[in-house]
């Protein structure tokens, strides 16, 4: 029997899972709600959370699983940016957690993928100016949850801000005071908007908003999500921040690596810029350690 397997099946959507045997390891994605990952067991442990009442809903947000965040993270300043001297209204974290992915391949060789593509269509060029291309690969090897991102800038003329992201809601077992394995030396709290040192963990249970993790060097962060279970995510420098945030009494923490910090695209200070023609190749990596 092949130790990699891919296939597909209905659950309110179409549901694609990759299968790696020798790890017990599974991956659930559906193109259809936004790309997203809705379920990532690693080494027999699942690690996300959702709410499958908010996947079954098209009218909703989903929570849990991997939300996709692009061409931007967290939330504008009124729900809008300027972009040549023209407003446009954009909502939190972006167009492509919402949209309809289109399967590109699969694969069950050498690994289990699945490639997704989203396009620049006249829903997200109405908020969003830009003739954009992602192609995302999700990989599962060696008890890994690979995504690998392409960004590509299809426009002829004007180079593509965005500072893209993801939200991954990682299922906890009880506290959510917890210890991250993370060289970052300060944090944004969202809740006065204060700078403060980090001391090693973090306490979310009494917060509301997130907070910002900034200025590591390693990019690199893990923590436990139960006893003896401990995640590990490892990401290309370009995402320099990590966003920590939880909704109280429900059982996940989100860990959330970040391009740019919420407003970015009014502020105009770390846009990541494409060229026209250009791409971007990146990657994330989680990984699960018993």
């Amino acid at each position: 029997m092949n130790n990699y397997e891919v296939r597909h099946f209905q659950d309110t959507f179409t549901v694609y899972e990759l299968q790696e045997r020798n790890t017990s390891s599974r991956v659930l994605v559906c193109p259809e709600r936004g790309g997203i990952v809705i379920g990532c067991q690693l080494n027999g442990e699942e690690l996300f959370y959702l709410d499958k009442s908010t996947f079954e809903n098209p009218a909703s947000n989903i929570r849990g699983g991997n939300p996709i965040l692009f061409p931007i993270c967290g939330s504008l300043k009124d729900g809008a940016y300027v972009w040549n001297d023209h407003t446009y209204k954009m909502g939190q974290h972006g167009v492509a957690r919402t949209a309809n992915w289109e399967v590109v391949d699969t694969s069950a060789s050498t690994e289990a993928s699945i490639t997704l593509r989203l396009r620049a269509n006249e829903d997200t060029l109405a908020v969003y100016p830009f003739n954009f291309e992602l192609i995302f690969t999700y990989v599962l090897l060696n008890g890994e949850l690979h995504t690998r991102q392409q960004y590509r800038n299809l426009g002829e003329t004007e180079s593509m801000p965005f500072y893209s992201g993801f939200h991954p809601y990682f299922a906890i077992a009880s506290s959510k005071n917890i210890a991250y394995e993370y060289d970052a030396t300060r944090y944004l709290d969202f809740n006065d908007n204060l700078v403060k040192p980090y001391l090693g963990s973090i306490d979310m249970e009494p917060l509301v908003e997130s907070i910002c993790l900034m200025d590591a060097k390693r990019s690199e962060i893990a923590f436990p999500i139960r006893e003896d279970v401990r995640v590990r995510l490892r990401y290309d420098d370009i995402f320099k921040y990590m966003v920590i945030w939880t909704i109280k009494d429900r059982p996940f923490i989100c860990v959330e690596p970040w391009m740019g910090m919420p407003d970015e695209l009014n502020r105009k200070e770390e846009l990541t810029m494409l060229a026209p023609g250009e791409e971007l190749s990146t990657n994330l990596i989680i990984s699960c350690e018993k």
